[in-house]
């Protein structure tokens, strides 16, 4: 593991260089394709050195974390065209992928929250820096705040434990079961905030609507991803307690993401409207790892990685539109197929995996976390059943709204989209509806 954490260490000083933009990208390409090759064992850490190790769910996550890098350099070509600090903004991706890779693999649980909350320091330097409107500044406050007041607690739980096992080690943690209400609290809340569960997702629209377009991407693909990690990781020694107050987060979840699916057809922001549906697809994902089970814990993580590759593709779509059109509003995106019919394609396919539709991999996520939540209890059922049929309607919503009808007679000089858009959202669909081939790697864990 400490080969790749070298070199992307060693990428630092080349980002500073000039005329350098698309050597970073073709770099963490191959980086993400030298990863690919790394062998995992499905059930144990492998790979181990003293700090680090790498088991299925870290590595799935890390390989996802490398690739949308490379996607965000890829999207962000206006930098270069401007000269808008393009060599920070080079730095700021690179030491981000430093902070995710060692969150996803370290062993040490102290270490674990330290990277956990550095990966916050690139992601507000992104959305202050290269951000739209001055509200960028507001939205990065809430990002700070809310996450930063819910990880408090969470330093001092791991300190708890600490003080308990006289051990930070992850792997040692699972022959303990901690029955204590406050350190639950303490170790769950902060990763329900970075999920967004509802009722503390208020940041991530704002930080979603004044992102620049790499903001956007690594927020929905890895930022929310972290969350997850972090509970399918804490879970497992605090299971006994889990049995007692999961309801709690589950009815919230489900209820939270059935109010979030029609609050979507209230949106005129695309950008809003995608940042929305991420927490309704993710409420699913919270219901899946709290009713810990064997169909939930998969199903959660393959629709972590499915969702990471879908969402992060749509917000590509929507700056696609932006760059043509610089507005996001729904009222004036409109009869796009007009203007880009082959890039409406990209629209329909992606929309298509965002309601599940076979055959990526969000589908074989869904149908597992239903299982999951369906032997929990019949009456999610319910709930599940509106959640699956609006995320439906709200793809639609947006794909029809923004291809179809009357197009806005302001826009008298437009282009089509060039390669470079096509290749991107091509490296985000293919992995999306490919992967399902291997889905025995994701859904058989011994």
């Amino acid at each position: 593991m400490m080969k790749f954490l070298m070199m992307m260490i060693f990428m630092i000083p080349l980002c500073l260089k000039k005329n350098i933009f698309w050597m970073v990208q073709m770099m963490v390409f191959f980086m993400s394709f030298l990863f690919m090759n790394l062998t995992t064992n499905l059930m144990f850490f492998c790979n181990l050195s003293y700090y680090y190790s790498c088991d299925l769910i870290s590595f799935g996550l890390i390989l996802l974390s490398i690739w949308i890098c490379g996607l965000m350099i890829m999207a962000s070509e206006n930098l270069l065209k401007l000269n808008f600090y393009c060599n920070f903004f080079l730095l700021n991706v690179i030491f981000l992928l430093v902070m995710l890779y060692l969150t996803f693999s370290v062993m040490n649980l102290f270490m674990f929250y330290l990277f956990f909350e550095g990966s916050l320091i690139p992601t507000l330097l992104l959305i202050v820096g290269w951000g739209y409107q001055p509200e960028r500044i507001q939205a990065g406050m809430y990002l700070m705040f809310y996450t930063l007041f819910a990880s408090l607690p969470l330093f001092m739980g791991i300190f708890y434990i600490f003080n308990h096992m006289n051990s930070f080690m992850i792997y040692f943690l699972k022959f303990y079961n901690f029955n204590f209400y406050l350190l639950y609290l303490s170790m769950v809340v902060a990763f329900l905030v970075k999920m967004p569960m509802y009722f503390v997702h208020l940041w991530l629209p704002k930080a979603h609507v004044e992102a620049p377009v790499s903001g956007s991407m690594i927020l929905a693909a890895i930022m929310l991803k972290l969350g997850g990690y972090g509970l399918l990781r804490v879970l497992v020694f605090l299971q006994k307690i889990n049995l007692k107050l999961n309801y709690l987060w589950v009815s919230i979840s489900l209820l939270g993401g059935f109010y979030i699916s029609l609050k979507c057809f209230c949106q005129v922001d695309i950008k809003s409207l995608i940042a929305y549906s991420s927490v309704a697809h993710m409420s699913i994902v919270i219901g899946g790892i709290m009713v810990m089970n064997y169909w939930g814990y998969n199903g959660s993580y393959v629709l972590m990685i499915g969702h990471g590759l879908c969402s992060s593709g749509m917000f590509c779509l929507a700056n696609i539109s932006y760059e043509r059109l610089h507005s996001r509003s729904m009222y004036i995106n409109k009869g796009l197929m007009n203007f880009m019919p082959s890039m409406s394609l990209w629209w329909f396919l992606l929309l298509s995996s965002n309601m599940a539709a076979p055959p990526s991999l969000n589908l074989m996520g869904e149908i597992s976390l239903i299982n999951s939540l369906m032997s929990w209890s019949y009456f999610s059922l319910i709930l599940l059943i509106l959640i699956s049929f609006f995320s439906a309607g709200y793809s639609l919503y947006l794909f029809s709204y923004t291809q179809h009808g009357k197009f806005y007679q302001g826009l008298y000089s437009f282009y089509m989209g060039v390669s470079r858009e096509y290749l991107m959202l091509f490296l985000h669909w293919i992995p999306l509806n490919t992967m399902i081939l291997k889905v025995d790697y994701t859904m058989i864990w011994f």
